[in-house]
């Protein structure tokens, strides 16, 4: 799995200047422009547009290799329940509740939905 934080923006524009300025690159972005991707050594990092009162919320979120279901059975095998599979304009993704309570969401791509 590959890490993807996803930060939540009003400004999706302004917030790729500042990532790049760090020295991330844009990668792909959606069609609308309210989903960026920042190509990163360990993973990337996802702007997303948001409302003002999201703004500044960070999400966690991973990239999946294998199918979803397959996530979710290890998650119940180890005591977590995840919520169910859902189809996504990019593909797949499920989400679950670490043991604090937080929300992961888990992503598997279909590159032919997504660029």
């Amino acid at each position: 799995m590959r890490v993807m934080p996803i930060r939540y923006s009003s400004d999706v524009a302004a917030m790729t200047r500042f990532y790049e300025a760090l020295g991330l690159p844009v990668g792909p972005v959606s069609r609308p422009g309210g989903w960026i991707e920042m190509p990163a050594e360990g993973g990337l990092l996802a702007l997303h547009r948001g409302s003002a009162e999201d703004a500044g919320r960070c999400e966690l979120a991973f990239e999946a290799g294998e199918p979803l279901e397959d996530v979710a059975e290890r998650l119940r095998a180890a005591g977590f329940e995840p919520g169910p599979v859902t189809d996504e304009g990019f593909g797949h993704s499920l989400r679950v509740r670490d043991p604090d309570g937080v929300w992961v969401q888990i992503n598997l791509y279909d590159q032919e939905l997504y660029t």
